[in-house]
This record gives structure tokens, C-alpha cells and sequence, in this order.
């Protein structure tokens, strides 16, 4: 039996003044310093997924991939992180960082922690990726050490597929100096006209249509490859005719590209919106990265042009942009992969017929119990996707309302709630248009689905919509029911199968009623009231997860069981933070699983002694986030969106639901049990800030894999259902 009132966000109403008492004094209780800088924490991750690509132990192609990740990862964190800092710094709004420097140091910091990173990212792929990818018969080779006819072949490749779509552009007193989209790559070419004598400069944009690699062959050798630039630089005579071509190098900009929209100074935000993604290609550049045989000249010309600083120029061994890595990722090569994991349709969902489950029997099986699913180690496809289908076929089913932050560009989602809409159905769609680098996607999809007979709507000003929702309303019998999902990932199908997330299906009526208040307030203009199965920010959840660790607090203090334990992508919140060091010092047992970044500081004597902390980084992207609490043995744990951010807990509508089904505590203990074991594979936090890996024993055996463990277990409990 749930108790309603415990569910209340309020936690029982009667208590705030008590509870806000509680607190009088704490801060002064903890010491300074007592958090680890947030930005240089961000680094210290894609500082994993380096390490990743640094392992000998994994698939060749996989370690390319990872490399390409940490590219990727890297880019963001200067077009959005770094290009922000500045910003404040250069208008004069930065404040301290959140361990109190000053923001001139602490890009000073992050850009030489990122530079270091940089380094080592390049002889990751020139030293150990690149030979062990040779090693496995695919080598990426330079022009001059291929033969004649290859060069011939690649002669004629390049007049035919690349010399029509290059565009070198000079600069001299008729022609300025061209503009450089972020992340595009480039050739410098400086030149000498035949006639005159004089040097002049060009710029050559790598198309970046093309492939980045180029097949040289495929023979018995294996298969070979060239960088699209190099091809490009030995061809250049071609481009610069009757001119001497005296040097040429790489380089790569990088430009602040996030984007700002003040919503209350707006009447129509979509048209604010694409009118700021326009802007967006001419921010000011944050990063030269340039490779390391660059002449002065030349880069003396790209400094004064670009009007950069010389710590915004990253001086790097070839080639830039190891995103095309990903391109290797196509090949046909699957023992340079990771063995193949097939998403299994979770226990409830399998039909109970051949084929395809029979109309209703998606939401039979969800009436008759709540239902946890757990990506990308079950179906996507066989759960969320079928229950929204169903739902827009089904002809009892009257209304769908659904959030939409990021989805895929061929999205059955959208189809099918188009399809609900055209059958006659209420639909509602929140659409978060501001999703960042997904703007100009959700704007299309938002116009498509308004065409479609879609009420849409976008969110509440001044906050994001993140919290992932979908509500169904269906007639049963003369009466309304609810039937809800409620997820911590997109409802993309193509992320599913990546990225490591929960969704609760449940037809518990006042989780319905909840929700309906949540959309209605959602489409309407505030969130103001509690809900009594969900916590929701911004105006409930930080108080909420507040009081369930103060709760602990209590308890251990009493010498009640107590312990908690938190997996988010980020842990950043000092008010959060410090409630778990509270908790802490009164001998609370907290563990903490997070991905990203993590500002708080374990294992420090007397303030957070009880704490550890766990990151496991991996083939499959971790992304749920869950809140599990002892509570004295009855168990409150929540699954939802938010990570312990300020954007999340302030700027953001969250969503977290309450799980009550003792199988899927279980599941939920058993998955934290394996993630904490010093005989699983992960990295521990240490409490100066330091990731120290722990992959193999003390005799060299190599430790577990958590989401290998996952898998497995998912696998045992449908073939368990299969032999009954």
C-alpha cells in the first residue's frame, strides 16, 4: 500500500518550519574548500573515455571510436563551457567559480588542462590506435609513402570527386580575409605569384561532405586509407595555377556557438530562435588549433585576422579533428567490434501470441503491474515505441500527451503521434525547442506536428522542458484510465541503443492524475502545486531530495538504518552537496555513481568520510539517474531526468517518479551492488579530485563489466520466463 502522503513532494506538509530550522547554522558547520572544481572535473571525464581509447584490452575499432568521442566531447565542452566563461569575462558578469577563483584563472586552467589533454589525445591515435588498427590489416598512410600507381589512381580520384567542390579563396587587397565556420577544417596556403614575386595567402576549406578518409586500396595488405587533407595538399598545384605553392599547414576554429534567447523580451520564440541559430555561425572564435609545423608567419596572420589570443591557440601534432574516426566505425568488421548485444523485449511486453502483441495487450500488461524497462539492455523499440503506436491505433484510447526534448531525424515518435492526431485523438506535445545544437531539429519537427493537427506547445518561459513524460488517456468500460511512462532518456530510438537508461510504464491513477496536472500546467503558465508520486522542479524537487537526506541524517543519528545512494551524470549543487556531507558526518552510508562530473570531494576525514564515489565509462553512454533512500527500511527511491545541477534543480522542469515495486527495488539494489564492488571495472574518485582506474586484480585479471553484468542479467531473466 503506497502512503500518499509520505509520496507528497512536500514530504508531510506540517514539517517545513521544523525542517528549515534544522538547517540554521550548517554552513558555518563546513569547512571551505569542500568542493572540486567543476570545469577541471568535466575534463578529468573525457579523460576517461581517453583512457578507453588508451586500453590495449579493447577492439581496435572501438578505441578509434572513443577517440573520436573525446574529439566530440572536447569541441562542446569550448562551443558551449568555455565560450561562456569568457563571455561573462569579456562583458565583465563573471563571478568566482564555484571553489572561489577568479575567472581568469580558471580559464587559464582549463585551457591548459585541455591542452595537455589534447596532446595526449593525438599520440593516443599515433601511437597505440593507429598501429593496433594497422595491425588488424586497415592502416592510415601519408602520400609520400605510397607508390606510383596509387598516386595515380588517387590522381584521378581527386580530379574527378574532389577538385569540383574546393574553393580556395586569397586574401590581398581585393579579397579580405574569408570567414571561418566553427569546426570546419582548413588549409593555410601560402603562394608566390609567378609574375610578381609577391607572397600571398589562401585558405582552403576540407569539403566537409567527403569522406575524411579516402580508400586508397583494398588487397591482400588490407585496407588503406589517406586523411581527405593530405590528398588535398599534394594537389594544390592544380588549384594555384602559374603561382609557386611555398607551404601549407592545417588548422581548425573553433567558435562560441551557444545559444542565448531572453524569452520575456520576445512575442514569438521560434522566430527569436532561428534568428539567434543564424548568429550562432558568426561567434567570436575560442579555439585555434593548428598544427605543430606552422610557420610564424602564417600564424601571426590567422592570430591577427581571427583577433585571438595566444592561449586560445592549441599547436597540436596532425592530423586535427579526429571525429572522422567515426567513419571507421561502418566497416565491415565486426572482430574489431564489440561482440553484439540485441536488445530483449522486456519480460511484460513479450506477446502472448506470435508476432507482434495484439491490440490492448500493451496496456494489459502495464494494468497489471507497473513495468521497468531498462535500455538499451531491453527494447526501445518493443516498449516505448509499440506503447505510443498503440496508443495513436487504438481506438480507445482518447488523448496523448507527451514531452519531446531530443529525438531522431526519421522519428516513429513523431509519426506516431501524428498518426494519433490525423485518427482524431487529443495529442499534445511539448516541444523543447532550445534543446542545445538540437534548436533547428525541433523547430522543424514542431511545425510538422502543428500541420499534423498537434497541439504544441513550448514550455514555460524562462525554463527548459527536460523531464521525459508521456500520457496516455483510454477508455476502458465507460471509465477513464491513465496509463503513464515516465523515463530518464529521450524518446529517441537511436540513443536507445547507446545510451544506458530506465523507463517505468505504470497505470497507478494518481501518477495519471499527477501528470495531467503537470501538462496542463505545463501548456498553461506556471508549476505551482505538489504532486504526490513525482518530485518536479523547480519548485519542489531540490527541497524534496533535500529533506529525503536530511531524513538519513536523522535516522543515523537515532541509530535507525540509514544509507543512500545517488547515480547521476553530474553532481555539482552545493546545497545538495551539502546535505550528503551532513549525512555524512552523522554516519550515513552514501554511495555515489556518477558519470560526468562530481564536485564533491570522498573519503575527507571528518566531512565525508562515509562517501564513495564510482564512475564507470564504457561502450554504453550511463545516463539514469536514480535516488534510492533506506528510509528506515521502507524503501524511497525515484527515477527521472534531473542531474544535482543548478540548471536541473532551478532552471529546468524535472520530473522524478517514485518506484514502489519490490522487484524492481531489487533490481535497482542489485545494479548499485555491482557498481560499487571493488570487483567491478570503474574509476574511483579520490578526494583530491583525482579518477583512479580500477579495470584488472592484483593478479592482473581484469575486473568485471557492469553493463556486460546488465546484459546478462536481462538475458537470464527472459530465458527464466521462457522455461516456465
Amino acid at each position: 500500500m503506497i502512503d500518499h502522503d509520505i509520496l507528497d513532494t512536500g514530504l508531510g506538509d506540517g514539517d517545513d518550519d521544523d525542517f528549515d530550522a534544522a538547517f540554521e547554522g550548517y554552513d558555518e558547520q563546513l569547512p571551505e574548500g569542500r568542493y572540486l572544481d567543476r570545469e577541471l572535473s568535466w575534463l578529468a571525464f573525457n579523460q576517461r573515455v581517453l583512457e578507453l581509447a588508451e586500453d590495449d584490452s579493447l577492439p581496435a575499432l572501438e578505441r578509434a571510436n572513443f577517440l573520436a568521442i573525446f574529439a566530440s566531447n572536447l569541441d562542446e565542452f569550448f562551443m558551449v563551457r568555455v565560450a561562456g566563461l569568457k563571455r561573462r569575462i569579456v562583458t565583465g558578469l563573471a563571478v568566482p567559480t564555484n571553489i572561489g577563483r577568479p575567472p581568469g584563472e580558471a580559464l587559464a586552467d582549463i585551457s591548459a588542462e585541455a591542452y595537455q589533454l589534447q596532446l595526449r589525445h593525438s599520440a593516443a591515435w599515433q601511437e597505440l590506435v593507429r598501429p593496433a588498427m594497422a595491425d588488424k590489416g586497415i592502416q592510415v598512410v601519408t602520400w609520400e609513402s605510397l607508390p606510383d600507381d596509387d598516386k595515380e589512381r588517387l590522381n584521378d580520384y581527386f580530379q574527378l570527386q574532389i577538385f569540383p567542390v574546393l574553393m580556395p579563396l586569397a586574401v590581398d587587397p581585393a579579397h579580405p580575409f574569408p570567414y571561418i565556420s566553427g569546426l570546419s577544417l582548413n588549409l593555410s596556403v601560402r603562394i608566390r605569384n609567378a609574375k610578381t614575386g609577391r607572397q600571398e595567402f589562401a585558405r582552403l576549406k576540407v569539403p566537409p561532405m567527403l569522406p575524411r578518409f579516402v580508400p586508397v586500396s583494398n588487397d591482400e595488405g588490407g585496407l588503406r586509407y589517406i586523411t581527405l587533407e593530405d590528398l588535398i595538399s599534394n594537389h594544390l598545384g592544380d588549384l594555384f595555377p602559374g603561382m609557386e605553392v611555398l607551404d601549407h599547414h592545417t588548422f581548425r576554429l573553433t567558435r562560441n556557438e551557444d545559444v542565448v534567447v531572453e524569452e520575456d523580451e520576445t512575442e514569438n520564440l521560434i522566430q527569436a530562435l532561428e534568428a539567434e541559430l543564424l548568429r550562432r555561425r558568426f561567434g567570436p572564435p575560442i579555439r585555434l588549433e593548428i598544427t605543430d609545423d606552422m610557420d610564424d608567419v602564417t600564424l601571426s596572420l590567422l592570430v591577427k585576422e581571427l583577433d585571438i589570443t595566444e592561449q586560445e591557440v592549441y599547436r597540436l601534432p596532425g592530423p586535427l579533428d579526429l571525429r572522422g574516426l567515426w567513419d571507421f566505425m561502418g566497416l565491415d568488421r565486426p572482430d574489431l567490434r564489440y561482440p553484439p548485444q540485441v536488445p530483449v523485449t522486456a519480460l511484460a511486453f513479450q506477446p502472448t501470441t506470435t508476432g507482434r502483441a495484439q491490440e490492448g495487450e500493451v496496456f494489459d500488461a502495464i494494468r497489471e503491474g507497473d513495468v521497468l524497462v531498462h535500455h538499451p539492455y531491453e527494447s526501445f523499440a518493443t516498449s516505448v515505441q509499440v506503447f505510443l503506436e498503440e496508443a495513436a491505433a487504438d481506438p480507445h484510447v482518447l488523448a496523448i500527451k507527451q514531452t519531446l526534448y531530443r529525438t531522431s531525424g526519421d522519428s516513429p515518435i513523431v509519426e506516431a503521434l501524428i498518426d494519433a492526431a490525423e485518427a482524431g485523438k487529443q495529442v499534445l506535445a511539448l516541444v523543447e525547442i532550445k534543446a542545445r545544437f538540437d534548436e533547428q531539429a525541433n523547430i522543424s519537427w514542431a511545425r510538422k506536428l502543428e500541420k499534423a493537427g498537434v497541439h504544441v506547445v513550448y514550455g514555460l518561459v524562462g525554463l527548459k522542458t527536460h523531464c521525459k513524460l508521456a500520457l496516455v488517456i483510454r477508455e476502458e468500460q465507460g471509465v477513464l484510465r491513465h496509463y503513464s511512462h515516465i523515463g530518464t532518456g529521450n524518446y529517441n530510438p537511436k540513443t536507445s541503443r547507446i545510451y544506458e537508461d530506465f523507463g517505468l510504464f505504470t497505470a497507478d491513477d494518481q501518477v495519471g492524475k499527477d501528470l495531467t496536472r503537470l501538462f496542463n500546467e505545463l501548456s498553461g503558465y506556471a508549476i505551482e502545486k505538489k504532486f504526490k508520486r513525482l518530485l518536479v522542479a523547480p519548485l519542489h524537487l531540490r527541497k524534496g531530495l533535500t529533506k529525503l537526506i536530511e531524513r538519513e541524517r536523522r535516522n543515523a543519528l537515532a541509530g535507525k538504518p540509514s544509507g543512500i545512494r545517488i547515480k547521476v551524470n553530474s553532481m555539482v549543487d552545493e546545497q545538495i552537496i551539502d546535505a550528503l556531507y551532513r549525512a555524512s558526518q552523522a554516519g550515513v552510508p552514501i554511495d555515489i555513481w556518477v558519470r560526468g562530473i562530481c564536485s564533491l570531494m570522498p573519503g575527507v576525514e571528518g566531512l565525508s568520510e562515509t562517501i564513495r564515489v564510482r564512475s564507470i565509462v564504457g561502450r554504453y553512454l550511463e545516463h539514469s539517474r536514480i535516488f534510492s533512500f533506506v528510509s528506515e527500511g521502507d524503501p524511497q527511491v525515484y527515477i527521472g531526468s534531473a542531474d544535482m545541477m543548478h540548471r536541473n534543480l532551478d532552471r529546468r522542469v524535472e520530473a522524478l517518479v517514485r518506484v514502489v515495486a519490490p522487484g524492481h527495488l531489487a533490481e535497482f539494489d542489485v545494479l548499485f551492488d555491482h557498481a560499487m564492488s571493488d570487483q567491478t571495472s570503474s574509476w574511483w574518485l579520490e578526494p583530491d579530485g583525482t579518477w583512479v582506474r580500477h579495470a584488472r586484480s592484483a593478479d592482473g585479471t581484469p575486473l568485471r563489466d557492469l553493463q556486460y553484468l546488465a546484459m546478462t542479467e536481462v538475458v537470464r531473466r527472459r530465458r527464466r520466463r521462457t522455461t516456465r
